[in-house]
């Protein structure tokens, strides 16, 4: 079955059934099945056919699940569109990927040519049938953050994304009794595979949560009773710095999922021994559709490491000189069914990405004794200092074993004889105290002198990017000179 025509498999099978439901709609999958309908029936009438590009820029809401699946029975493709960017950079976004169509609300953006509001106007159209456009078409164009320039659209088809979301559901166990709830904003692949289309596909169902408030999320936990949800490290440190006053009923979870940034040991271990939910943390990049390594559910799960190859992929390490490595370290190299087709016009950067079938992530690992990856940084994170080739993974580590740490982030600082030296930002947990001599004096008893930060800045919260992910690039461009 294609996934375009997983609206008509579930209605026919349960269309009673639970689909998808948000703050303000509940569909089950035959009111699913109808929503999706309609909407392919507007966007048809608006000139959208196989090989167009759809542009949706919503919140995360029911909504623009619709329209994916509205977009794919067409044989039209979707870019998801963070609404929270300017127009100038959604205006880049939407001409580079050329969509046809945008689909939002004209109230909230200039740039939208459909209105959300005109999506239902095409109930009671005729069927327009499964939607079976070929496996190798185009499904979704994720946009890069953009971290290195202007973004770039990364070109998942169907082969991608279907492979994708069958090793996510035999990877984490997913069945047809699984609840999600979606926190992460479905303009990321992360959100779309892992939160909707994989428990979906499993004959489970998916809870599209509102923005994400720290001081209500267990309450929405207690109400809709999701068996998982997947999430990044900012989101497990904010929910383990709650008081201790909040005590949540999370029996409903079978385990949660961290992807997106390598999650320190520290926090995982903070938050499964406050809430008692495993947390299963995997790998991947967007260029992988998502996910390539992920710790078993059922063990062993190694906290520390992002886990094992999922079955179906490849994941190697080679040096520099583009040979193979074992143990490692080494580039992080993956290849298999789920390794995009390419940037959206951008030959010469696919060329040097993807060499012979195998993805060059840009992070550097090593496996350990057992098969488990570990991440040891990303190349462009290194920082040289006097020659020495520094990991600021490696001390951001050391300041989470702290007690009073929540985030860390190092960064190089430009020096005169060394050429780089780390520099350290940190956030406390609320209520916690420390100084940056005794942060300092934390690392000394952990760390080689030539790894130690040279300045500790204790801030109120880290730069984060539109996913979540700590914005590395913004502390560099304020980070002084060493003196």
């Amino acid at each position: 079955m294609h996934l375009a025509g997983l609206p008509d498999e579930r209605a026919r099978m349960a269309p009673a059934g639970p689909c998808v439901t948000d703050d303000s709609a509940v569909l089950d999958n035959a009111g699913f099945l109808e929503s999706v309908r309609a909407a392919a029936a507007v966007l048809s009438r608006n000139g959208i056919g196989e090989g167009d590009v759809v542009a949706v820029v919503l919140a995360n809401r029911v909504e623009l699940v619709v329209v994916l699946f509205a977009a794919w029975r067409l044989g039209a493709a979707v870019t998801p569109v963070n609404p929270a960017l300017t127009e100038s950079e959604a205006g880049f976004q939407i001409g580079d990927a050329g969509a046809r169509v945008v689909v939002g609300e004209r109230s909230h953006s200039s740039l939208v040519t459909l209105d959300l509001a005109d999506l239902a106007g095409g109930a009671g159209s005729p069927d327009l049938g499964s939607g079976s456009p070929r496996e190798d078409s185009l499904a979704l164009l994720i946009y890069t953050s953009g971290t290195t320039g202007r973004p770039k659209g990364v070109m998942l088809d169907h082969t991608n994304v279907r492979a994708m979301c069958e090793m996510i559901v035999a990877g984490l166990g997913l069945d047809r009794t699984d609840h999600s709830l979606l926190v992460l904003p479905l303009f990321h692949v992360n959100g779309i595979v892992v939160s909707v289309l994989s428990p979906l596909l499993a004959g489970g169902h998916a809870t599209i949560a509102g923005r994400f408030r720290a001081q209500t999320f267990f309450e929405v936990v207690e109400r809709v009773r999701p068996t998982y949800f997947s999430a990044v490290p900012a989101i497990y440190a904010m929910l383990v710095a709650l008081p201790d006053s909040v005590e949540p009923d999370s029996s409903s979870l079978r385990r949660v999922i961290c992807g997106a940034a390598p999650m320190p040991a520290e926090l995982i271990a903070r938050f499964e021994d406050r809430y008692g939910v495993p947390i299963v943390e995997g790998y991947g990049l967007s260029e992988g559709t998502c996910a390539s390594t992920l710790n078993p559910p059922d063990g062993p799960r190694r906290p520390g490491t992002v886990g094992v190859p999922l079955p179906g992929q490849q994941v190697a390490l080679m040096g520099a000189d583009g040979r193979f490595v074992t143990e490692g370290p080494g580039e992080v190299v993956i290849k298999g069914p789920n390794v995009m087709r390419g940037y959206l016009n951008r030959p010469q950067e696919t060329a040097r990405t993807v060499v012979d079938g195998w993805l060059h992530t840009g992070d550097v690992g090593r496996f350990d004794h057992d098969g488990h990856l570990v991440l040891v940084d990303r190349i462009k994170d290194m920082i040289i200092r006097g020659g020495e080739n520094l990991y600021p993974k490696e001390i951001e580590n050391v300041l989470h074993g702290h007690p009073a740490v929540a985030e860390a982030a190092v960064v190089g600082a430009p020096d005169p004889v060394l050429g780089e030296v780390p520099v350290a930002y940190v956030a406390l947990y609320p209520n916690a105290q420390t100084t940056p001599e005794g942060l300092l004096e934390h690392c000394r008893g952990q760390l080689a002198r030539i790894k130690l930060p040279t300045r500790i800045a204790i801030v109120d919260a880290l730069p984060k990017n539109p996913v979540g992910k700590i914005d590395k690039p913004s502390l560099r461009r304020v980070v002084t000179p060493a003196v």
